[in-house]
């Protein structure tokens, strides 16, 4: 049984929360928190999965809350439920997994708890992920079927084997995240290592790297030629 902390100023708001909680299967509330800093001490001391929290208290807000927990090491899992709709950028930039707008359906609260649920149960040492969001809904990407990503203008194209996901990240920094899994091919281009098959010469002397899984050609930098060949030429050496 996984355990849930409400976070809201509002006493009426937490007991309606509480009601619907009630109802689905395989959570169970720990305790009510009335305001942001009353919740920290609260998830120090009860140890919940998963917090549902509000934006507008006294005090420590629900938005400098969850940048709060953001930085330590197991945090809970955040999901908004707020009357305010116009902050789900915010707030999935602090990391929270999904944001409900007050009044809360029983339907939406289920499907992101259900969300909330995967999050909790994912063992660190199992496959490392990227997330997308796009409005109120999160996508999980594990690395494994990741194929390669590519920049566009402020966004970055992640091709992966269920399709193609957007999202914020930079080149750079999935580079420093997940470098032992991506490889840099073009200033605007990484392809997942694991995926390479050869390489395609074009028109005007042009190199493109295959990729096994996705019709992607991208095309590899001078600077970066000598590299994606060397990686190439020890893949088949380990084979």
């Amino acid at each position: 049984m996984l355990k849930v902390l409400v976070v809201d100023d509002e006493k009426p708001a937490r007991a309606r929360l509480r009601r619907m909680l009630a109802k689905v299967p395989g959570w169970r509330v720990v305790g009510e928190s009335a305001s942001g800093d009353d919740a920290l001490a609260d998830i120090r001391s009860l140890g919940p999965d998963a917090v549902l929290l509000d934006i507008s208290m006294p005090g420590l807000d629900g938005m400098s809350l969850a940048r709060t927990l953001e930085k330590q090491p197991h945090p809970p899992v955040v999901i908004f439920c707020t009357a305010w709709p116009g902050q789900a950028l915010d707030a999935f930039d602090s990391g929270a997994v999904d944001y409900l707008v007050k009044p809360v359906r029983a339907e939406r609260l289920a499907a992101a708890l259900d969300k909330a649920a995967r999050f909790v149960r994912r063992d660190p040492s199992q496959e490392a992920v990227i997330t997308a969001t796009s409005g109120h809904r999160t996508e999980v990407i594990e690395m494994g079927a990741v194929i390669c990503l590519l920049a566009e203008d402020k966004y970055t194209t992640v091709h992966h084997e269920g399709g193609k996901s957007l999202i914020s990240d930079s080149l750079v920094e999935l580079e420093k995240a997940f470098g032992d899994r991506l490889l840099r091919v073009h200033r605007g281009a990484l392809v997942a290592r694991e995926r390479i098959r050869g390489l395609q010469r074009g028109d005007g002397g042009v190199v493109s790297v295959l990729l096994e899984g996705c019709d992607e050609r991208p095309q590899i930098s001078r600077r970066c030629l000598p590299t994606v060949r060397r990686e190439i030429k020890n893949r088949k050496a380990a084979t």
